[in-house]
């Protein structure tokens, strides 16, 4: 039995809607964030030694990274959900799959880091930091956060899903930093949204939510949560 070590509004969603898209068993173990820290909790290093989420464990095999998980499990799944070999729609399914944590994660947590600097500090540093962190912000962040939305947008010119026509696991690894990008705001283009609003319809997806409890992310489209 496969078991996700799932920890709330995290990466780890998107492990249970691959799972309830290839038709897998599956038990869920969940772990809460540290309310101050808002990082995972100690329990997850039993499992794997860098203590973060998602990871799985399948009758003793650890897998740690979602697109390792997402190779492991496409594979038991007899290659579901992978375009055939060979293929545009191949070169596409791994471009994104290795984009969605090298390229579109990285601005985005910097975005999140320092949004919390001037909070997090001392009150008489308060104001420098804000400035420091809102430059840094309008500056560099943003501008490229920007870039990667036009891409995206563009990029769904070519068909309703990352890959073309046909919906992969390539469009379950890119909905983590889509829907975190929608939700902070920062703006995203009309095919985006449309696409946000097809993924978010599918019943694999409402049953992953079902499986993981609470999910910031989810409706980030307008869409019901």
């Amino acid at each position: 039995m496969i078991t996700v070590h799932h920890l709330e509004n995290s990466r780890s969603q998107r492990v249970l809607w691959l799972l309830e898209e290839l038709g897998l068993a599956y038990t869920v173990k969940r772990y809460a964030r540290d309310l101050r820290t808002m990082r995972a909790p100690p329990d997850l290093v039993a499992i794997h030694p860098l203590g973060k989420a998602p990871v799985i464990t399948d009758n003793g095999v650890v897998v740690a990274e979602t697109g390792a998980i997402v190779a492991y499990l496409t594979e038991k799944a007899g290659g579901a959900l992978v375009p055939a070999a060979e293929t545009e729609a191949r070169r596409r399914y791994i471009y994104w799959l290795h984009y969605a944590e090298g390229s579109a994660m990285p601005p985005l947590l910097l975005k999140l880091i320092f949004s919390r600097l001037a909070p997090g500090s001392p009150w008489l540093l308060r104001p420098l930091v804000r400035r420091v962190a809102g430059t840094v912000l309008r500056g560099f962040v943003d501008p490229d956060l920007r870039r990667h939305a036009a891409f995206w947008d563009s990029e769904l010119a070519e068909g309703p899903y990352l890959c073309g026509a046909d919906f992969t696991a390539a469009d379950i690894m890119m909905s983590f930093p889509l829907e975190a990008f929608a939700a902070r705001g920062t703006g995203v283009g009309p095919r985006v949204l449309a696409w946000l609003e097809r993924v978010h319809a599918r019943s694999a997806y409402r049953r992953a939510l079902e499986a993981g409890g609470p999910y910031a992310y989810a409706g980030t489209d307008g869409s019901p949560t």
